[in-house]
């Protein structure tokens, strides 16, 4: 993914690009439930490193060998709540590396620390214990990371905020891109014109709707959007 498209997905919100990939028809892949920031307001944008935790921290070491400028460490340590699978020392090493942010599916520790360093850093929360045992390596520690029920690769792209993390096929990128624009531009006018008195039913011709459905009680929302323009979906 160039520079250019990693700046336009950062102005967006993740909801912008989940709605976007239903416009478009390309599954919507989000991180689960829980996915935050350390530090609120965060937001971070950039190819996919992945990186399968096994209990021991050679694997990021490793990822960092290959990893591009404005990468962003996926980190799969299968969603464990027992344990914390990254600290400062992993963070520090990927700012040096040059990765934009990193993204586990599980736990860290020292989150001190980490907002020390001020690299964007997503989890599923906090504990003071690191990993417990050792495990097999995977054969696809370097190639794939789980994230929920989805499994992502270098082939992906991934923006994270407040809301979560939202991955896509980096070869749809710029379509998705240009859809997701058109809804924030539709939404910032409709929350303007919210503010100066016309309101959002008002907008999208709500009353015209709730008629038409007694007429018509299979008429949907989103059917009726189409007819006067609506940008808003059900």
């Amino acid at each position: 993914m160039n520079a250019d498209y990693a700046a336009r997905l950062v102005s967006l919100t993740t909801a912008h690009i989940a709605d976007a990939c239903i416009r478009v028809d390309i599954p919507v892949r989000c991180a689960p439930a829980g996915m935050r920031p350390l530090a609120a307001g965060a937001r971070v944008a950039g190819r996919v490193l992945p990186a399968r935790h096994a209990g021991s921290v050679d694997v990021f070491l490793e990822a960092f060998e290959h990893a591009r400028e404005g990468d962003v460490l996926v980190v799969d340590n299968g969603g464990r709540t027992d344990q914390a699978c990254i600290g400062d020392l992993v963070v520090a090493e990927a700012k040096a590396a040059g990765v934009a942010g990193l993204l586990v599916w599980g736990l860290h520790r020292d989150t001190a620390d980490i907002l020390a360093i001020g690299l964007p850093v997503f989890s599923l929360g906090a504990i003071p214990t690191g990993p417990l045992e050792l495990a097999p390596r995977d054969s696809q520690a370097l190639t794939s990371a789980r994230v929920g029920e989805h499994t992502v690769s270098t082939g992906d792209v991934v923006l994270a905020d407040d809301d979560g993390a939202v991955f896509l096929p980096d070869d749809r990128v710029a379509g998705i891109l240009d859809v997701a624009d058109g809804i924030c531009d539709a939404e910032r006018r409709q929350a303007e014109r919210i503010r100066s008195g016309n309101i959002l039913r008002q907008q999208v011709e709500f009353a015209s709707f709730l008629d038409n459905r007694k007429r018509n009680a299979n008429l949907t929302f989103r059917e009726h959007l189409r007819t006067v323009g609506g940008a808003i979906e059900e």
